[in-house]
């Protein structure tokens, strides 16, 4: 029997959810028909068949996760091994880890061999579980790394008197962990302060404005326009700025780029940027056009809120938020008047650029934004 496996999916993406299945059990395929659909991080991506024949079995339903290089459909007839895409099981090999990788491919995709220090049941207590209505990988023991009965018992009547655990899925799951992944690796350090743009002209496009400005200070204090790792301890300063935009959806946090900012007028990004949003809406934006920001803008002041500590997703090391403009008095040219501000926010990895080069990229970008025109 030859399998096909999830293939690799581009940079930082390790697993996808089935959304639908497009062949069942029996059909008969060609080459490069259509699959299935799965859903990463970053977009719906359809996955055709890598060669012609007979589904002879899938792996996972839909709402399941798979990982890269495990098996989506396994094809009739003999095929020779050609690693992580179409592979022979391999019945000859008896070791224990050969029977626990077999084991595994005949089964669901959901079902994976544990890990070092991840949380295990026995069949029982699985068992258990499936009788009770209990989703056992949601499940955390109280004691050690094995679930318990009585784990599997305490969450049915939590899951009665509460409801049922929504685990995370597609782009939620991903934003969580990189998240959690934020909050383990960079040493953040948010700083806060307004530009006056009570002289711009009517119709100005803020979040372009925002786009150039952020283009400006980055080329002039390239530090924050970096990629830092934190396990060599060491950058990549970048030349051109590529900057992820913040787009809040139904499905979650999506971060289109707009790539070589201070090339571009603002009409072409503008243009770019909405037909990435209307790729969003679809689901249909390529995983390319996710990948490779140097810096992120959250314009999250066209939502609400003034002032935030955004999050820092590495390998960035800064991200900028603008909160809600408003009218407010304040001193100009040595007298109080009502004036348009925008509140802004700067969040850097301190462990990547000091903080007088944020303060004065932040500066910069202050002095850009307070222009009447470009």
């Amino acid at each position: 029997m030859k399998f096909f496996k999830l293939p690799d999916l581009g940079e930082g993406l390790h697993e996808a959810e089935i959304v639908e299945w497009h062949v069942r059990v029996g059909d008969h395929v060609k080459e490069d028909q259509l699959l299935v659909s799965v859903e990463t991080a970053k977009a719906i991506v359809e996955v055709p068949s890598p060669c012609t024949g007979t589904i002879a079995a899938r792996f996972g339903e839909e709402g399941d996760v798979v990982h890269v290089g495990e098996p989506l459909v396994e094809f009739e007839g003999a095929g020779d091994d050609s690693g992580t895409v179409v592979g022979e099981l391999k019945k000859a090999d008896t070791t224990p880890a050969a029977a626990a990788a077999d084991q595994f491919i005949v089964g669901a995709a959901r079902r994976k061999p544990a890990q070092d220090g991840a949380p295990r049941a026995t069949p029982a207590v699985r068992a258990l579980a499936r009788r009770l209505g209990v989703n056992i990988e949601l499940v955390r023991p109280s004691r050690g790394l094995l679930i318990s009965a009585e784990d599997v018992q305490q969450a049915a009547r939590m899951q009665a008197e509460l409801g049922d655990v929504e685990p995370l899925r597609g782009v939620r799951r991903t934003m969580a962990k990189n998240m959690a992944r934020s909050h383990e690796e960079v040493v953040p350090v948010s700083i806060y302060d307004d530009a006056d743009i009570h002289d711009w002209p009517k119709g100005t496009d803020y979040t372009m404005r925002l786009v150039h400005a952020i283009g400006v200070a980055a080329q002039e204090m390239p530090a924050l326009n970096t990629w830092f790792d934190g396990s060599t301890l060491s950058r990549r300063v970048f030349s051109q700025v590529h900057v992820g935009i913040a787009v809040d959806s139904e499905d979650g946090l999506f971060v289109p780029v707009l790539r070589n900012v201070t090339e571009r007028s603002l009409e072409d990004l503008r243009k770019g940027l909405d037909l990435m949003r209307k790729d969003i809406a679809k689901r249909k934006i390529p995983a390319s056009e996710m990948q490779g920001a140097t810096i992120t803008l959250s314009n999250f002041g066209t939502i609400g809120g003034r002032y935030a500590s955004p999050i820092v997703v590495p390998p960035q090391v800064a991200i900028v938020g603008a909160g809600v403009v408003r009218d407010q008095v304040v001193a100009h040219k040595g007298k109080p008047a009502v004036r348009r501000i925008m509140p802004l926010s700067l969040t850097f990895d301190h462990r990547a650029c000091t903080g007088g080069e944020a303060a004065r990229f932040l500066q910069i970008l202050i002095q850009d934004l307070q222009r009447a025109t470009l």
